[in-house]
């Protein structure tokens, strides 16, 4: 049987419920680190290379739009595929996020076989090993 390593993910938000969910969800078939802040996402890329990142847009102190707009701007970051996964419903919200270079955008509460579809698509895309 062959064992690869699973891929890293981080998902970012501010609910520690929706870490704690997410995390048990993602943990089945990747590496998940969390953070509770995007300020905190950044000490976490200091040290670690995820595949994808699931970025909230409402947090405190710096919302995921602002988070995109960096991690987009500098060149260790800027191809790593961001999800945002979001409460906003709103289509100029995800436009927005779009716009900003979000690779997809998903709705919170998500269906956890959505999840795993979007995120799968990117990571194929990639041709991530």
């Amino acid at each position: 049987m062959e064992t690869t390593e699973k891929k890293l993910i981080m998902l970012v938000d501010d609910n520690p419920a929706n870490l704690r969910i997410g995390k048990n969800v993602l943990s089945q078939k990747y590496t998940v680190a969390t953070s509770p802040s995007a300020a905190k996402l950044f000490t976490l890329l200091e040290n670690n290379t995820p595949s994808l990142i699931l970025l909230d847009i409402d947090m405190p102190e710096m919302d995921g739009y602002a988070a995109i707009k960096i991690l987009k701007s500098k060149p260790e970051t800027q191809n790593i595929p961001v999800i945002f996964l979001t409460g906003k419903t709103d289509s100029s919200d995800e436009e927005e996020g779009r716009s900003l270079g979000a690779a997809d955008y998903i709705t919170k509460p998500f269906e956890p076989e959505a999840l795993f579809a979007c995120i799968g698509k990117h990571l194929d895309a990639e041709g991530a090993p």
